[in-house]
């Protein structure tokens, strides 16, 4: 029986501490409540989360939660965790008494959530012991990734059906941010929808201003564009190395700027998105590690200095700014030679057949798996010293990793990082009078045990750097005293590490037997140069409505112009515009902050003489105040 509306929102109340439901969330955790396999089409930032985890405590069992994404696996557990709610995950950076701990709670109820990632699906131990789970709801995030027509497809994700079958009457909730009418249809066909069953938001959000800059000089421009308006900024680029040369860059400009990207440590993650959060740092300059999971409303611009591969990846990414509703920017800055750069990526992409033999051996022959060896075993993989071994290309030898994985013969993820772990494996009377030889080791044991709880029961993240502070004994030492105990049985002490993995789902195979389906070579070559093909026609159509044309791609037709992107601005330039468009755009400006003349003729978008006349107009009936400093205001407080 499906639960009444006041019982979800208690849970939402008590849980999350929200009165009401956004848009769209209490149709989709109702249609999940009443038995249906549901598909939510949520923008970035319209609370997907919240559709199957309220729904989840709403009943009898367990959710199963499938996301290819391993960071943000980790933050939604430690979110619930923080909510007094029972949730784990698995994947390969666990220990085998670790993941056994977590199949027995699974089994008998300790749990309410498991995260797993979509690789875990082709286990066959996994499922043998999955079908002994009370499984109430099996949940798809980035359900994209199943479907061959979206732009980020793993085969991986296949395997969700065959979970299908252990569940038949068990509802599926598959949620998304962005796909197209094509991927919407194909999602619900992959996961074997028993009815079509679809709630979506417009992809339309009428507070982004949307912008392409054509420029030689990026930083300039963007330096021009981030002094020009205030408030919380995002810079996105596509390499690592690039996310710290820029933010450098930009606070020598005096725009107080840091840096973001998947391979820092938790540490220095945590740190740098709690300055962003609280505004000791006004810029990120990120990669696309940078906002997964990350909700801060008055994001004020979104600036993208190196073009994307997809107008899904661009939207997904844009849709971090003006969460709060307030007007916000998003300029995507393109060079003369990005063509040329996006084509070139599409070859990279997609290097040739003999090309992934030959990583596909040398690959097995760096971790030492032998023909017929490897099945069902996962190995560390150093990715830069594989490449730095042989003499590989880096992004043709990252694709042909991908490509591999697609087709099934290994399954390549990226880095993962795992915090250091500890787990009491004495009992409590044990660990009086221990004898040790590290000097400073009962202390750091008793800050262990004073830090943190639940240690005897399960283990139990730590972190060596609050305990060196707790207890003023250097790190060397923590990690030689851990090690102690671990090596007198009074504990078990994982370390953290940080380290891309290689699982085999099948054992290797000789290269000549090697076979890549048109489905997962010629058909993704294809799809992704059509993407590819979209931006370009995106950025370089003058005239089209930006946002017109974003959810066109999106199958949403027949919207009129925004008013409010460069497009629709040049327009008016040009003569198509009315005198109350003037007023809107000297009033909103002058609202955000105090404007001198220049700054409203260079910015507007109007003919000099009807920015002039309108503003004298302004004044005279006294919206807008000609303060002492010769700079005009809006008293109006800014919506």
């Amino acid at each position: 029986m499906p639960k009444s509306s006041p019982t979800i929102k208690d849970i939402l109340k008590k849980y999350w501490g929200y009165e009401e439901f956004r848009p769209l969330q209490s149709d989709i955790i109702e249609s999940v409540l009443g038995g249906q396999d549901t598909l939510g089409l949520m923008p970035t930032g319209g609370g997907k989360s919240i559709t199957f985890q309220v729904p989840t405590m709403a009943m009898e069992g367990l959710a199963l939660v499938v996301t290819p994404i391993i960071s943000l696996m980790k933050d939604q557990v430690d979110n619930l965790v923080a909510r007094r709610i029972k949730a784990t995950y698995l994947h390969a950076g666990l220990t085998a008494g670790e993941v056994k701990r977590a199949y027995e709670k699974c089994m008998y109820g300790g749990y309410k959530f498991l995260y797993v990632s979509p690789e875990r699906l082709a286990s066959r131990s996994f499922l043998d012991r999955l079908k002994h789970m009370p499984v109430c709801l099996i949940v798809v995030d980035e359900a994209h990734c199943i479907s061959q027509w979206g732009y980020d497809f793993r085969p991986s994700f296949l395997n969700i059906a065959s979970v299908r079958k252990l569940f038949p009457d068990v509802p599926v909730l598959a949620l998304t941010a962005t796909a197209t009418p094509q991927v919407v249809q194909d999602i619900m066909q992959r996961l074997e929808f028993k009815q079509p069953r679809v709630f979506s938001k417009s992809f339309a959000r009428d507070n982004l201003s949307y912008v392409v800059r054509h420029t030689s000089d990026k930083i300039a421009e963007a330096v021009r564009i981030l002094s020009r308006v205030p408030g919380t900024g995002i810079v996105y680029v596509r390499s690592r190395k690039r996310t710290k040369l820029i933010s450098e860059e930009l606070n020598r400009y005096g725009i107080a700027a840091d840096y973001y990207h998947a391979g820092l440590a938790v540490e220095d993650k945590e740190d740098k998105q709690n300055k962003w959060k609280s505004d000791e740092c006004r810029v990120m300059v990120a990669t696309n590690a940078f906002g997964m999971g990350i909700d801060k409303p008055d994001v004020r611009v979104v600036v993208h200095i190196d073009m994307p591969n997809s107008l899904e990846e661009y939207y997904q990414e844009a849709g971090r700014a003006g969460r709060d509703g307030k007007r916000s920017f998003v300029v995507l800055l393109v060079a003369p030679t990005d063509a040329r750069t996006l084509k070139r990526h599409i070859d990279d992409s997609f290097p040739d057949k003999d090309f992934l033999c030959t990583v596909y051996e040398r690959a097995c022959n760096f971790i030492g798996v032998g023909v017929g060896e490897g099945y069902d075993h996962q190995y560390d993989f150093n990715f830069n010293l594989f490449c730095r071994t042989f003499k590989l290309p880096v992004l043709p030898t990252h694709s042909a990793l991908g490509i591999l994985s697609r087709a099934g013969y290994i399954n390549f993820i990226e880095e993962v990082e795992t915090q250091s772990r500890v787990m009491i494996m004495a009992d409590k009377s044990e660990l009086y009078d221990l004898h040790t030889v590290t000097p400073g080791a009962d202390q750091v044991l008793q800050a262990i045990l004073r830090l943190y709880t639940g240690l005897f029961a399960d283990y139990e993240f730590i972190n060596e750097d609050v305990i060196a502070y707790r207890t003023g004994i250097d790190q060397e030492t923590i990690y030689t005293s851990l090690l102690e105990f671990t090596r007198m049985h009074i504990l078990h002490y994982v370390p953290r590490k940080r380290t891309p993995f290689i699982y085999f789902p099948t054992s290797r195979e000789e290269p000549r037997y090697l076979r890549f389906p048109k489905a997962v070579y010629e058909d993704l070559k294809q799809r992704m140069t059509e993407r590819v093909e979209a931006v370009l026609n995106y950025t370089s159509d003058t005239v089209r409505c930006r946002e017109a044309a974003i959810l066109a791609y999106f199958g949403e037709h027949g919207h009129t112009d925004c008013g409010h992107c460069d497009a629709c601005i040049d327009r008016r330039k040009r003569g198509d515009h009315t005198s109350t468009d003037v007023q809107e755009g000297i009033l909103y400006m002058t609202q955000v902050k105090p404007r001198t003349i220049k700054e409203l003729i260079d910015t507007l978008s109007f003919p000099k003489d009807e920015i002039l006349s309108m503003l004298s107009f302004l004044v005279d009936e006294g919206y807008i105040h000609h303060l002492p400093d010769d700079t005009y205001r809006n008293p109006e407080p800014l919506k």
